[in-house]
């Protein structure tokens, strides 16, 4: 396929829980003439990337799957990540999506065609440059796909082994080495207790103190998997339990942060018994509001900070040695810390989206400059005025804080295959918002963030723009959002038909 154009229906970029999940519903549908592009060589996305020791999921592996696809073999309430991945590919391939998947194939530009309504994707791959045409453009390449590196001097003179979370390297011996961490977010409490196991000396750099809640882990019994296999409707009440057990956190996450007492006192309580030093049990205390930034569980980690191998360390990064870190204390001391292996947990970019970057819109607008003026936003999280026939899977302001992404993903798809259904009914040939239906949405949307725990807290997170908009999460109950994209509202968009001779035709503009 090297130096070709491949002609489809529909694209698909990204292989994760989304691009996965869409596919098979595309296929579902009777819409097959489609393909789904990886960078990576497998599917599985986030959960095909991150490897690192301890990787698991903090949502319960009952509600962190998907609705058409119940999984009776997890070995636990919330599985590791090796056990996610392999789900995701048997799904894919016992749905017979997976030879549908182009891998190592990187989606390098995007651009829409309008003589031909099309949408001319570029890509690179093993054998070369491939150009993609297709009527609709289905992105769902994750937020959690891109690792995000922190700007500290000298990080690239370091001369032992430097590394993201995301990008283990497994052919590294951690083994009686000097290990640092930089970082304290979810993936990090999950590796620090590894490393600390085979490390002679763990120095971990937490800049923000994470509330980390007791992770009530429970081991599936054989007897319990031949039930949820077996007895009719077992596993759907437990995945309903814990989906409404989830829901209640909102109220205390959008509406009242001092609902969430309980929890915070829950997170005490895990430092108290985690840690027995008063001076490191301060440093570890948060002072934001529990839920303003992300809430983590963990039963290990702070018994691994407590480790007489392990130094918690809250003074700023000054810069990166060829030979270690230093950090200042504010008063123009330094202190160098000599280490052999630098692994950097510091998260993903979430607000800037890496592939706006590379897409063009009508008039060959980049989607980068128009985020750059209203923000990494669209409408009902899916789609954005000036990029006819482009669908986001998990877009922005559709991550939680509460509960499995898996549900936001089944409940933008449902809209995505409505919209094509439109499309096919009606002989649509585009479709694309309004600025006035994006407006609205997008107002009504960050309006509700101002009475929340995001908002109120008193922290900077991961969900907040450089002008501190929350483009990332969802503020409200899950079910309210799937009932808001049951059906595809064509009277919110601006549609075209194609005529004989290849032009279109605006039909409606609400």
């Amino acid at each position: 396929m090297s130096d070709t154009q491949v002609t489809v229906d529909h694209l698909i970029v990204g292989a994760g829980f989304g691009g996965i999940c869409a596919a098979i519903k595309l296929d579902e549908d009777g819409e097959t003439d489609f393909l789904v592009l990886d960078r990576g060589d497998d599917v599985g996305g986030t959960w095909r990337d991150n490897t690192y020791p301890g990787a698991a999921c903090d949502v319960p592996s009952q509600l962190y799957s998907y609705s058409f696809a119940p999984n009776p073999d997890w070995s636990m309430s919330f599985s590791p990540q090796p056990e996610i991945q392999a789900y995701i590919k048997r799904v894919a391939r016992e749905s017979g999506v997976l030879d549908r998947c182009v891998f190592r194939t990187t989606a390098t530009d995007a651009a829409w065609d309008e003589t031909r309504q099309r949408w001319i994707v570029t890509t690179t791959g093993p054998t070369g440059e491939t150009t993609y045409a297709s009527r609709t453009l289905i992105v769902g390449p994750g937020p959690l796909s891109e690792p995000k590196l922190p700007e500290i001097e000298g990080l690239d003179t370091f001369g032992g082994e430097v590394f993201h979370s995301a990008r283990w390297r497994h052919d590294v011996d951690l083994a009686g080495k000097r290990v640092a961490v930089i970082g304290t977010g979810a993936s990090a409490i999950q590796i620090v207790p590894e490393v600390q196991k085979v490390a002679a000396q763990l120095d971990v750099y937490q800049r923000t103190a994470p509330w980390v809640l007791p992770r009530n882990e429970h081991r599936y019994s054989g007897l319990e998997k031949l039930a949820f296999r077996h007895v009719p409707g077992l596993q759907k009440a437990a995945r309903t339990a814990i989906y409404w057990g989830r829901e209640a956190y909102v109220p205390a996450f959008v509406w009242q942060p001092k609902i969430a007492t309980p929890a915070k006192l829950l997170a005490l309580r895990n430092i108290a018994r985690g840690i027995k030093d008063p001076e490191l049990r301060a440093k570890v205390t948060p002072t934001f509001e529990i839920g303003c930034k992300r809430i983590l569980i963990s039963n290990r980690y702070y018994p691994a900070l407590a480790a007489e191998n392990t130094e918690l360390i809250t003074d700023p990064i000054a810069r990166v040695t060829p030979t270690g870190i230093v950090t200042g204390d504010g008063s123009g001391t330094e202190t160098e810390r000599e280490i052999d292996v630098l692994i950097v947990a510091t998260g993903f970019e979430t607000t800037d989206i890496p592939m706006a970057h590379h897409v063009r819109g009508v008039d060959g607008e980049l989607m980068a400059d128009r985020f750059a003026r209203t923000g990494a936003l669209a409408y009902k999280g899916a789609t954005v005025p000036g990029f006819p026939n482009l669908f986001f899977v998990i877009g922005p302001n559709t991550g939680l804080g509460h509960s499995s992404m898996v549900f936001i993903i089944e409940s933008q798809v449902q809209y995505i295959r409505d919209a094509l259904r439109t499309m096919r009914a009606h002989r649509y040939a585009t479709v694309e918002p309004t600025e006035a239906a994006f407006e609205t949405w997008n107002a009504g949307v960050q309006g509700r963030f101002a009475t929340s725990v995001w908002t109120t807290g008193g922290c900077a997170s991961w969900y907040l723009d450089d002008q501190g908009r929350n483009t990332t999460l969802w503020p409200g109950f899950t079910f309210h959002f799937r009932h808001l994209l049951h059906t595809f509202d064509v009277a919110k968009y601006v549609v075209t038909a194609a005529t004989h001779d290849n032009e279109s035709q605006e039909l409606v503009s609400a």
